[in-house]
């Protein structure tokens, strides 16, 4: 297989994972989100560090934490990521998967937007469009619904200001993830601890939700491990495009397998979500095309 290839097959199973989440997290129903949260931190630090000593790479964590403005941002990086996980768990438990496929869905529209909030990114006259389009299909929720759909904006947003946090970190993925999941460390093992001494915590009480709650952490890993290695092999417009591929199946999953209510509303604001991301690819692909005639271009001066 081609480096290509595998980039490609290799973010289409981070997303696929990412998009049969729902149905995972909906077999823990029985527990509480914040546990969840807690054992999908635990667990995922016991995966990367492992990870990480058998590569030999824990100095670079030791240096990304040594370095005050890493480490900051780093820290900063885990409580967002923690809000991030916490509400996906509880949309999930709450009957709210759909909007949670929403947020993820505007995701990049929101991602645009805060590009050019942050690092005064210029938009395009299709990403304006886009971002537009999506502001008109929020705008149809709240006034249908009587309330903003929040568990999508909230998502979408915190994943927004991750991802530019993470721009800023000259560290690794997986390096910089394991840090984040290091820092919490406190509050999700004290937080364990609590629940195991007071009774309350649902881990040895069943060994079917003890290793659900164990495997939180592969589940959150390989997929950030997958789209790592995808991220360094294939071009970014068609990581945009093939990141779709995780929404899709949390729709289909909210709408088909859980039957969460999908009204006109619902149905209107999707349309000009889908709407606005066929202009938002058209712009990666315009980007894309225009990189490579600049990139042939020089090569043929030189």
């Amino acid at each position: 297989m081609t480096q290509t290839g595998s980039g490609i097959a290799a973010v289409i199973a981070a997303c696929v994972i990412w998009g049969l989440s729902p149905l995972y997290y909906r077999a823990l129903d029985a527990v509480p989100p914040l546990e969840i949260l807690a054992h999908r931190t635990f667990w995922s630090l016991v995966f990367f560090a492992t990870l990480l000593g058998v590569q030999g790479r824990l100095g670079r964590l030791r240096a990304a934490l040594s370095d005050r403005r890493s480490a900051l941002i780093i820290l900063a990086a885990a409580l967002i990521i923690s809000i991030n996980w916490f509400l996906f768990i509880w949309a999930i438990h709450n009957a709210r998967a759909t909007e949670a496929s929403l947020g993820y869905y505007i995701f990049p529209l929101v991602a645009v937007a805060l590009g050019r909030i942050a690092f005064g990114e210029r938009l395009d006259r299709l990403q304006i469009a886009a971002v537009a389009l999506a502001v008109v299909a929020v705008s149809v929720l709240a006034v249908r619904q009587g309330a903003l759909p929040w568990v999508s904006l909230v998502l979408a947003t915190s994943f927004g200001i991750y991802g530019l946090l993470k721009k800023r970190l000259s560290v690794g993925a997986v390096t910089s993830v394991t840090g984040e999941v290091l820092l919490i460390l406190p509050i999700s093992a004290g937080y364990l601890l609590w629940l195991g001494l007071t009774g309350q915590g649902a881990f040895g009480a069943d060994l079917g939700l003890a290793l659900l709650l164990i495997g939180s952490g592969p589940v959150t890993a390989l997929p950030l491990i997958l789209f790592s290695h995808a991220s360094q092999r294939v071009a970014y417009g068609t990581i945009g495009l093939l990141q779709y591929v995780n929404p899709t199946l949390q729709f289909l999953i909210a709408t088909v397998i859980f039957r969460e209510p999908f009204g006109t509303a619902q149905a209107l604001a999707f349309g000009l979500i889908w709407a606005a991301l066929a202009l938002y690819s058209a712009a990666l692909l315009r980007q894309e095309r225009a990189s490579k005639a600049a990139s042939i271009s020089v090569q043929n001066v030189t």
